[in-house]
């Protein structure tokens, strides 16, 4: 019998036809891809799933009972039409052939299989056209042990319209067949500690397990497997970048003079954040160090403080954020806050895409001849045209916004320069150790002294239609009283939708769960409302020209606007002391970090900040618990953890995962934390002995394997 490893081509072990589909449906290209591809279930031969319960419009796979089956000609084309209904003794679903009466033989009443396919409706009916299938051999089953065969798991796998489930199992019987030993990422002892199997019984056990009982231990092996060897990878990274030797940033007279003029004392944490990254600036390898604090915190201040102690001895810091509303933000605060005295002699310098020409040109000038000490822009940054004297410092605003390989091709235009990554979104423990393991994790909690505040209120319209009204009311009053207010929308014009313009809706959703209030509409709204007829009422969205977008922020920042009606463009960065109410219509389409981000935006100065989460979603249902748990708190490290909880880490990590930290099948970073932190100290005990993993054979091939080329370069890239 040949014999694969995890490394051996997909072609040589199952042939090149269904290779090749795999690779198309899944991206598979050798073995261990694979083998990575984990049944998402576990159904029993003689497990009836309710049919009751089938979503409309997803693909499913059932197991079921054949209750009758019948041909008929069509009417209105040519052919027949063959019509089975399968049943779980609760509710029918009704197959549909065309053309195929030959099926007759096989679908007889009372045999059962799998079925699978895309649930649609007729006449108000459940149906399945043309599924996939496959019909248990009852006879062989009869043959044998039976009570062994009914209860013999079958793996349900993701699959696709190409690629069924039972193939799926097919296939991975035929390569489990010819598979050879494994070599085993962990070590003996922590194996042994935890009642782990060897690597080759868990990928035996969890894609064809004898007995529902084999199941979990699996589970729990390759759990481990993969917070183990994403932590070797995180701690080699950290090791790679601290053997790096950097320019060392000592302080000077730039800061102090900064610091003397300060019209406000710092916050115990500013302070203690600011003396950490002061002493990575001055240490013996880059700096690689991720800030994290609520809006408003003073994360632009730590990072200016940085910034000058680059500046001291000539260096340069490049500041990408991701947006040009941001960007021009950014410039002007950091001019602002460096005085008339700094701001000339650090020339802090606008470098984006939609500057016109000879305003690029001379900013790109001032970066490459080292006149321009700090450099703020978005992906103009990263373009082979904008390089620099010195660059020492690289600050990654709003991390999460950028690919790592924007990162990186910022970072690679100086000489190992030092890294501060910025984020206003609160990350959990477990996502800051599973994701940002190679960095250094600092967290500004405590925030500036004169902050209002800012209440939080639910407007919910499927009980309270009327409060629709209300809002528009509210916002009138706050006007009335010289303040200023946002409106955000999920989409900019809802009777056009397009992918891109949406907050968080695929194309193709049945109209009535589609955004319903685009900035267009709600502009229109308030253009007919009494209350509104003396307001300044101005719109802005992410596909505004530039300078447009930019005069119209500025506007508003002067008290030129009263209200301003806009999409996420205004999530972050957006400081308008004198802004006081935001309403957040059809809140339910957001994520819970970022409506704590967009409601960051008011109560900046010192008016009271009120917040109105507008939603139609129904009491109980998840969208509607969404809402009410940003309404329950202003502690964004708690809705961190309970946007977690309600979305799971595949959506909370979204961008941020890369390489390795998008492979994680198993590991769930909010139950698994105790695994994730035990994986971390036995990866430490173990590179502590054997940096090299000379003594370590199996871990190394699984590192080489799962956290190849291109995910280390991913991880590197951080």
């Amino acid at each position: 019998m040949t014999s694969f490893t995890l490394d051996s081509r997909l072609d040589g072990a199952i042939g090149g036809k269904t290779a090749s589909a795999l690779e198309r449906a899944f991206g598979m290209k050798t073995v261990g891809d694979l083998l990575l591809h984990y049944p998402r279930r576990y159904a029993r031969r003689g497990e009836l799933t309710p049919i009751s319960s089938l979503p409309v419009g997803e693909a499913v796979t059932i197991v079921a009972e054949v209750r009758r089956a019948g041909e008929r000609r069509m009417k209105n084309r040519n052919g027949s039409l063959l019509e089975v209904v399968i049943s779980d003794g609760h509710g029918d679903l009704s197959l549909t052939f065309f053309n195929q009466s030959w099926r007759l033989k096989d679908l007889q009443p009372g045999r059962r299989g799998i079925f699978a396919g895309k649930v649609g409706e007729y006449r108000g009916a459940k149906q399945l056209a043309h599924p996939d299938y496959e019909l248990f051999d009852d006879v062989e089953i009869a043959r044998q042990t039976a009570e062994a065969n009914v209860n013999l798991p079958i793996p349900i796998y993701p699959a696709t319209s190409t690629v069924a489930s039972w193939q799926l199992q097919k296939i991975m019987s035929l390569v489990l067949d010819g598979l050879g030993d494994v070599p085993d990422p962990l070590p003996g002892e922590l194996r042994a500690r935890h009642g782990l199997l060897d690597a080759r019984t868990a990928i035996e056990h969890i894609h064809r397990p004898g007995f529902f009982d084999e199941i979990e231990p699996a589970h729990a092996t390759l759990r481990m497997q993969e917070a183990f060897v994403l932590q070797v990878a995180l701690l080699q990274q950290r090791a790679f970048v601290r053997a790096l030797s950097a320019t060392k940033r000592a302080p000077g007279a730039l800061l102090e003079r900064f610091d003397a003029a300060l019209p406000f004392p710092r916050t115990p944490d500013q302070l203690a954040v600011g003396e950490q990254v002061e002493r990575d600036l001055q240490g013996n390898w880059p700096m690689n160090r991720l800030v994290q604090g609520e809006v408003g915190s003073g994360k632009t201040l730590v990072a200016l403080r940085a910034m000058l102690q680059v500046a001291q001895d000539g260096g340069q810091s490049a500041l990408i954020a991701p947006t040009e509303v941001l960007a021009a933000q950014h410039v002007r605060s950091i001019a602002r806050m460096l005085g008339p005295q700094l701001a000339p002699e650090l020339m802090p310098t606008l470098l984006t895409g939609q500057l016109p020409a000879a305003d690029r040109r001379k900013a790109a000038l001032r970066a490459a001849s080292g006149q321009a000490r700090i450099v703020v822009g978005t992906h103009a940054l990263l373009s082979e045209s904008t390089s620099f004297a010195d660059l020492g410092l690289v600050v990654v605003d709003e991390q999460h916004r950028f690919g790592v390989e924007q990162r990186e091709s910022l970072r690679a235009k100086g000489s190992s320069p030092h890294v501060l990554v910025l984020t206003a979104t609160p990350i959990p423990r477990t996502v800051a150790m599973t994701v940002f393991g190679d960095l250094d994790v600092s967290t500004i909690r405590t925030m500036p002294a004169g902050r209002a505040g800012i209440e939080t209120f639910v407007a919910p319209l499927a009980e309270r239609p009327a409060w629709f009204g209300r809002v528009w009311d509210r916002i009138a009053e706050e006007v009335a009283q010289g303040r200023q207010a946002f409106v955000v929308c999920a989409a900019i014009d809802a009777e056009a939708l397009t992918k891109d313009e949406t907050a968080d809706e695929p194309v193709g959703e049945p109209a009535e769960s589609r955004t319903r209030w685009g900035v267009v509409q709600v502009a229109d709204l308030l253009s007919r409302l009494e209350a509104f007829a003396s307001l300044r009422v101005e719109i802005l969205h992410g596909k505004m020209p530039s300078d447009e977008k930019d005069a119209v922020m500025q506007a508003f920042a002067r008290g030129d606007i009263d209200v301003l009606v806009a999409t996420t463009v205004v999530e972050v960065g957006v400081d308008v002391p004198n802004a006081s109410t935001m309403a957040i219509l059809e809140a339910d389409r957001f994520g819970v970090s970022q409506l704590h981000q967009l409601r960051g935006r008011v109560g900046r100065g010192g008016v009271p900040g009120l917040c109105l989460l507008v939603t139609e979603a129904t009491a109980g249902s998840p969208a509607r618990q969404r809402v009410e748990a940003v309404a329950s708190t202003l502690d964004g490290f708690a809705l961190a953890e309970v946007d977690l909880e309600l979305r799971g880490e595949g959506d909370v990590l979204g961008g941020a995962q890369s390489g390795a930290r998008s492979s994680l099948r198993l590991l769930r970073v909010v139950k698994d934390a105790d695994i994730i932190a035990e994986a971390r100290i036995a990866a430490e005990n173990v590179l502590a002995e054997d940096p090299a993993l000379l003594r370590h054979s199996g871990l190394a091939a699984a590192l080489e394997r799962n956290v190849g080329m291109a995910e280390r370069a991913a991880l590197a890239k951080n």
